[in-house]
């Protein structure tokens, strides 16, 4: 089984932190191949960004040449999925969703801490969209930005803590989200200091992955994920011709 795990942004470093984290979980037998977008942000923190990416990882994975089983989009809240679920045949998986999801298995209420307070209304919205708020108890800001998870990890635990602790005891949440693909690895630490179960969505959303190819499922095609149709596409792709 091969499975890609895209990362939403350019930034090298973070696609090896999910990548490592994608393989940590993965199953024997189960390759991981994490893809860094040709273009785009080197983060993804509002919705510009978001929607030039979803861009970004739809050319990406197109452009893969080697066939797969499945596919990881490793970015929260981030826009993009719906497409790539029109574009292929096999299993398309978000990590938003998948640790959402995830995390109603293990609590009545769940929490997702994320980075900065701008992405929480993003985060709220695909949440939202995916049918998955009415078990939220809510979606907390650590104040960092993408780029510091990976500039000082020390700071990052010590605010993700912090606030998947106010989660826990001030909104009443039982099982923490790690609300961004650059957590990837930090939950065992997070679960150690707060003492709830705390998901990450790499790993969810690689097992989700994993249990779809098995049970020989994917995408519906009937109708809201049914291929492109037919278009004449002007000056796209921009470097073609």
């Amino acid at each position: 089984m091969r499975i890609l795990v895209c990362n939403v942004n350019t930034t090298e470093d973070m696609t090896e932190s999910i990548g490592a984290q994608a393989r940590a979980v993965a199953s024997p037998g189960t390759e991981i191949v994490p893809l860094t977008p040709a273009f785009g942000p080197d983060s993804c923190e509002g919705n510009y960004e978001s929607y030039l990416a979803a861009i970004a990882v739809m050319e990406t994975v197109r452009a893969y040449p080697e066939p797969f089983d499945a596919v990881v989009q490793a970015g929260y809240g981030e826009h993009g999925r719906e497409g790539l679920q029109e574009l292929l045949d096999v299993p398309v998986v978000d990590i938003t969703e998948a640790a959402a999801s995830t995390a109603m298995y293990l609590g009545h209420k769940y929490s997702v801490v994320t980075t900065l307070d701008r992405a929480v209304p993003l985060i709220e919205d695909r949440l939202k969209l995916a049918g998955l708020t009415d078990r939220l108890a809510s979606v907390r800001a650590s104040g960092l930005a993408v780029l510091d998870l990976e500039r000082d990890p020390d700071a990052a635990v010590k605010a993700i803590v912090e606030q998947s602790a106010r989660a826990v005891e001030d909104d009443r949440a039982e099982v923490i989200c790690l609300g961004c693909g650059g957590m990837a690895g930090l939950a065992d630490e997070v679960e150690a200091r707060t003492g709830v179960p705390v998901v990450d969505g790499v790993a969810a959303a690689v097992t989700v992955a994993e249990s779809l190819v098995r049970m020989g499922l994917s995408t519906s095609k009937v109708r809201t994920y049914a291929p492109p149709r037919p278009k004449q596409f002007k000056n796209w792709p921009p470097n073609k011709g």
